[in-house]
Formats: C-alpha cells, structure tokens, sequence
C-alpha cells in the first residue's frame, strides 16, 4: 500500500473527516488486515483563508507548495489537498513541487460523468462558487454549472466560515441550504448538488438533501483508496 500525504487543516472538520474515514474504509476493505499509511501537513487555516481572501495566490502556492514537499521528502507517494479552496492555486502547486496531486474538482467531475449528469448546481466557499477551478473540468465534459443567486452566495459562504468550518451543525442552515438549492432546481432545473467545500457534508447528505449530492469528500476519498491500494 503507498504512503498518503494529505495537506490539512482547511479546515480541520474536514481533515478529521479524510483522517477517519480513509482508515475505517481502507480497514475494511482489506478485511481488517491495514490501514493507511497516512502524513498530515497541517497548515494554518486563518493564514491561508488571508491569502485566498486577499488575492495573494502566489503566497499562497508558496505556502501550500511547502507542506507538498514535506510529503513527498517524507515518502508520500499519493498526495492531494483537502480543501476544494485551496484548489485554486493547484496547478502552481503542482508546478512548483512537480507533484501531480490528486484534484478534488476532477474526481467529482468524473463521478457526475458516471452519473450521467448534465446540469448540476454548485455549493461552496464564495471562491469556489465565483471562481472557474472548480467548473473547468465539468466545462470540458459539457456539463453545465449553477450556481446560486449572488445574495444566496453570500450566505452560504457566511454559513461555512461561521458555522461549519467550526464544526456547528445547526437545523436552521441545512433548511436554508435545502431551500437555495429547491431554487435552483426550480429556476435552472439542476438535477445534483455537488458539495465543493469540504465542510458542507458534515451538514448535507443523500439522505436529507432535496437533490442528489456529489460530495466532494467522499468521492476524493474513494479515488485516493483506489491509489493507495493499487
């Protein structure tokens, strides 16, 4: 099994989260036989939300690109970012540390692929929502790219930072959540919601979403199993 490096920290709900469930899936894969071989470089979360927050990003590749060459000079063999924000800077990362890191964006766009998706909404921080890194892909395999109402945006992004990057979980914003994207099926007839910030899952799922989700979490963590185990 190769070693996995994660960068974490953006925020620490959801490195818990890969922290977790890639040990209990990859156990019982194996039929308890191993677990994960796993490194965390844990960044600071306020210094790099400034930089993103600032239009910094060549200080923010810098930072990032740090915590990749600690993987790979400490044996990580699979490494990948685990924060769909943080992708904006990916391939500077990747040009900087000449590590192909295992992209969010990619791995959810090929799971709409497999769904047969054509036309699906966009949750996430204010950057994920009004930049392009996390559509290009869906772009190229025409699939269309919602997102919400420019006040909507505003209070999904408020939800995350003040709430979930916290790990507070309140009924009041997954109703409020629920309602944005009943919008969006209404108005755009969108026929999935794809969770593009790593938090949103520990509020939203299948089983209490008014659409399909594409979580970007636990779509990442099948496709980092299948190359860690291959």
């Amino acid at each position: 099994m190769k070693k996995l490096g994660l960068v974490g920290g953006t925020g620490p709900e959801s490195t818990l989260m890969y922290y977790k469930e890639l040990n209990s899936k990859i156990d019982v894969l194996t039929g308890q036989k191993a677990m994960p071989d796993i490194a965390i470089e844990s960044v600071d979360f306020r210094r790099a939300w400034d930089y993103v927050a600032d239009g910094d990003y060549d200080n923010l590749a810098k930072y990032l690109s740090e915590k990749v060459n600690s993987l790979k000079n400490s044996g990580s063999e699979v490494i990948a970012l685990t924060a769909g924000t943080m992708h904006i800077v990916l391939d500077e990362i990747e040009s900087e540390t000449g590590v192909n890191l295992v992209s969010i964006p990619k791995a959810v766009c090929n799971e709409a692929i497999s769904r047969n998706y054509r036309k699906v909404g966009l949750l996430g921080t204010i950057f994920t929502m009004e930049k392009d890194y996390m559509k290009n892909d869906f772009v190229k395999a025409d699939i269309e790219v919602v997102v919400p109402e420019k006040d909507d945006r505003e209070l999904i992004a408020k939800r995350i930072l003040e709430e979930l990057e916290l790990g507070i979980v309140k009924e009041s914003t997954r109703d409020e959540f629920n309602a944005i994207i009943d919008k969006m099926r209404a108005n755009h007839g969108i026929e999935a919601v794809v969770l593009g910030c790593t938090e949103i899952p520990i509020l939203l799922n299948d089983d209490n979403c008014v659409l399909p989700c594409l979580d970007s979490v636990d779509i990442h963590i099948n496709e980092l199993i299948k190359l860690v185990t291959e």
